[in-house]
This record gives C-alpha cells, structure tokens and sequence, in this order.
C-alpha cells in the first residue's frame, strides 16, 4: 500500500492496562487487526493471532513486535468460514496462551459490486461465512474459555447505518454484527462478561485497496470525512483497548464509532 498504513509500529506507547490478560484476535496480519495485536501487546497482554495462510509474510511481522513488546505471541493461520477450524482456533488459542478473556472478532470480507445482478451467490456467502458466521462460530466456542470480566468486541462498521450502494453483502453483515453484539451483551450480562463493537468508518487497510473500493472511491477516500483524511488503523486501537480494559467494566452492549467526525453515530 502507498502510503503504508500506520499500525502503532512506532508510534504506539503503552501503559499497563491489559496486564496479565490473555487476547484472541481474528484478521491480526494487518489493518485495523495488526493495530490492535500491537496495542494489546504493548498494554502488557499475550495475544493470538488469525489470519489466511496467504498472509503469512505480514503476520510474521506483527508476531515479531508482540514479542518484542515482551508478551507472548501465538500464530494461527487458518480459513475461519469453516466451523471445524473455527472451533480448532479457539481451543489452541486457550491452550497456547494458557486462557481466554478477550476475544476480537474483527476479520473481515469486502469486495465491492456496484449491480446486485452481478453478485453472484458464492460472493455473497463467503461475505457471510466470514463476517458473520465466523464470528458466531468463534465466539460459541470461547464463551466456555471466558470467565467473569471477560470481553468480546466485535468489528461492525459505519456501513451498518449507512450503507454504500456498491457494498451491498457487506453492508448487511456490519448490521447483523451490530445486532448480534447487542443481543449477546444481554445474554452474557449475568455471566459477568461484556460484549461491544467498534464502528469504524474510512480507515487507511488493506480491506479497502484490495478490492474493498473503486479505484475512483479510492482516490478520494476519506476525504469527505470533516477532518479530511482517512484514518491511520494506530488511530482506533485506542477504542478497542478501552473496552477491554478492566476500568470500563460497567460497558456493554454498545457500538463505539470512528468516522473522522461526520457523527454516524
């Protein structure tokens, strides 16, 4: 990508507030996921990653700065719109990191289609699979892993509540997720632990470049945004800490948004 995305590489500092926790995180190799791997690691938490096995080369280097931040750091490439690996994920992820209580569900699909009569089944299901079924496959699995003060932050989107007419199938899943988030914050309340979602809007990952948007769209995105850029991923992992630090621990059922000031939310 040019320019290249700013993850936190350099630029995030940590204060101690996820000492001692233990964090899976879906589509960790880049983007908003890698920001957030890096975050995590730097407030003092060991973190597992997911990610295709294509992306190998790019989560190499987020393993690489998790242990550099002296936390423990755990790769686990696989395909999560298969339910069997889905389950797997999460079962190593505890075991290797000898727990679970903060689960990001934060990889995502997006591949514009500017016809509904060009997008084809197939697309439209693997949108699906892993943005939504994913998500409830993973997290049917952990919930057994997660103790009270746990968390669960889902990835949902500003195309929840405004949706583009190209991002049809994706636009549907960000509103399933916010649904989702809000209904299982409800059933898991008793248990002690929360369940929210970060919203955000035109970030700067690989989401959007490959595939994601319009060459056109591209050229000028985030540019409507009042502060007129796209935002850095480093910019939102800040949200994704707070909810999962253990002082935010009256917060649930709620959907954060970032949009670079247009007020979505």
């Amino acid at each position: 990508m040019d320019p290249r995305p700013d993850h936190g590489e350099e630029s995030y500092k940590g204060s101690g507030r996820l000492n001692g926790r233990k964090a899976l995180i879906t589509g960790g190799d880049s983007g908003i996921g890698a920001a957030v791997a890096i975050a995590f690691a730097r407030e003092g938490a060991d973190v597992a990653i997911n990610y295709l096995p294509a992306e190998e080369e790019d989560a190499r280097s987020v393993i690489e700065l998790i242990e550099k931040a002296g936390k423990k750091a755990v790769a686990i490439p696989g395909d999560i719109r298969d339910e069997a690996f889905c389950q797997q994920l999460v079962s190593q992820a505890a075991d290797a990191l000898g727990g679970l209580d903060i689960l990001v569900n934060n990889a995502g699909r997006q591949q514009f289609c500017e016809s509904i009569e060009t997008l084809t089944t197939e697309a439209f299901d693997a949108t699906f699979k892993t943005n939504v079924y994913a998500m409830f496959w993973i997290t049917k699995a952990a919930v057994p892993h997660l103790q009270q003060g746990s968390v669960i932050i889902n990835t949902t989107s500003v195309q929840a509540y405004e949706p583009s007419e190209i991002l049809l199938d994706y636009a549907q899943t960000k509103a399933s997720i916010v649904a989702f988030t809000k209904s299982l914050a409800k059933q898991l309340g008793s248990k002690g632990i929360r369940v929210n979602a970060v919203a955000p809007g035109p970030y700067w990952t690989a989401l959007q470049c490959c595939g994601g948007q319009t060459q056109e769209k591209l050229e000028q995105f985030g540019a409507s945004a009042p502060l007129g850029r796209p935002g850095q991923p480093v910019e939102i992992a800040p949200l994704y800490v707070t909810l999962a630090a253990e002082e935010n621990s009256y917060t649930s059922g709620q959907v954060w948004c970032s949009d670079g000031g247009t007020g979505t939310l």
